[in-house]
């Protein structure tokens, strides 16, 4: 190999450096973000609709200053941790829950650790609905696919 070969192997060793850089880092953080998630996807395949009654309304806040609504609901055969949503979303449509209450809740039961929780697509209460997400998970208060 000739002195003069060098330039065009450092040339294409840096491109191919660089290629990788942008292709296998950024994939690489993105599985790294994901796996981190600390909250359960939406899973329509494990969607169930429950009725019970409401034991409590837990407002938790998360780091990132946000606060969302849970109800622990007593059903027939458990209680399960049903997450609502932001709590912003239930005052922004009116809506709020009391210990109590009667509702029937479409969602996703999935685990949170070692809990089973329910991430609620539509609660009713009497004869009012409220549509947190639509069929296919997608949240109402996001601004992700509609459809």
């Amino acid at each position: 190999m000739g002195k003069r070969h060098i330039p065009q192997i450092i040339l294409y060793t840096a491109l191919i450096l660089t290629f990788l850089m942008g292709t296998v880092l950024p994939s690489r953080a993105q599985t790294t973000a994901t796996a981190h998630r600390s909250a359960p996807m939406y899973d329509p395949a494990t969607e169930i609709t429950v009725k019970g009654t409401v034991e409590a309304v837990n407002q938790l806040k998360g780091a990132r200053g946000w606060a969302g609504t849970h109800l622990p609901l007593k059903t027939e055969k458990e209680t399960l941790d049903v997450h609502i949503g932001p709590s912003w979303f239930l005052t922004k449509n009116g809506v709020s829950f009391s210990k109590g209450d009667l509702v029937e809740v479409v969602g996703s039961k999935v685990k949170f650790g070692e809990t089973d929780a329910l991430l609620a697509r539509e609660i009713t209460r009497g004869d009012k609905k409220l549509v947190l997400r639509n069929e296919k998970g997608f949240p109402s208060w996001s601004r992700g696919p509609r459809s």
